[in-house]
């Protein structure tokens, strides 16, 4: 069966595990979520479910559910078709057991506009032999002969506020009472960042 919950990035921390080994652990704020919708075969040509997270006060009228609900996110997943899954089921941080592998994905931090060298990791010029001002720049942009930029160079630009997914993510700890997951290791995305994690 194929888990998915919605969460909010704590800051990382440290646990130690059985064998007194000291792990980092980022810690997600996940659940409870609701079952908002369950998509089948023979209606929508697929099988998924749509959770809702986080109930919000003030929200635009298309995202008021006919039930009055209101939340901040919804997301959906795909699952199996002989999922056993009805609307207006919770679904918590219970779901997963430490050893599990799962994938999460969340929008990485924004670094706005932001040159080669940290964009790309070049190297950048020479320090000298006249090339004072060539230090940090990208260099050559293509040849002489066909006089034209290839598609694909990189360049400096907008870096960042992209969507990133990292799979293979162990669970370490999770806590049911204060709906918290440990992840080992960093997660993409800022600390209260949306993070969806599945498996």
């Amino acid at each position: 069966m194929k888990k998915f919950i919605l969460g909010y990035k704590l800051p990382m921390t440290q646990v130690f595990t059985k064998n007194g080994d000291m792990v980092g652990v980022t810690e997600i704020q996940a659940g409870p979520c609701e079952v908002t919708q369950v998509r089948t075969p023979d209606k929508d040509g697929y099988s998924a479910v749509q959770i809702a997270f986080d109930a919000a006060k003030h929200v635009k009228k298309p995202q008021i559910r006919k039930d009055g609900k209101k939340y901040k996110h919804t997301a959906e997943f795909r699952t199996e078709a002989d999922a056993d899954i009805k609307v207006g089921q919770t679904i918590d941080t219970g779901v997963f057991q430490p050893g599990d592998f799962v994938k999460v994905t969340g929008i990485n931090k924004g670094r706005g506009f932001q040159g080669v060298v940290k964009r790309h990791g070049f190297r950048g010029g020479k320090k000298s032999h006249g090339h004072k001002d060539q230090l940090r720049m990208p260099g050559s942009l293509g040849d002489g002969g066909r006089q034209n930029v290839i598609k694909g160079r990189r360049m400096g630009g907008h870096m960042g506020n992209k969507q990133i997914t990292v799979s293979n993510l162990e669970v370490v700890g999770v806590d049911v009472k204060r709906n918290v997951i440990q992840l080992k290791g960093a997660v993409p995305g800022a600390i209260s960042g949306l993070i969806r994690i599945s498996m």
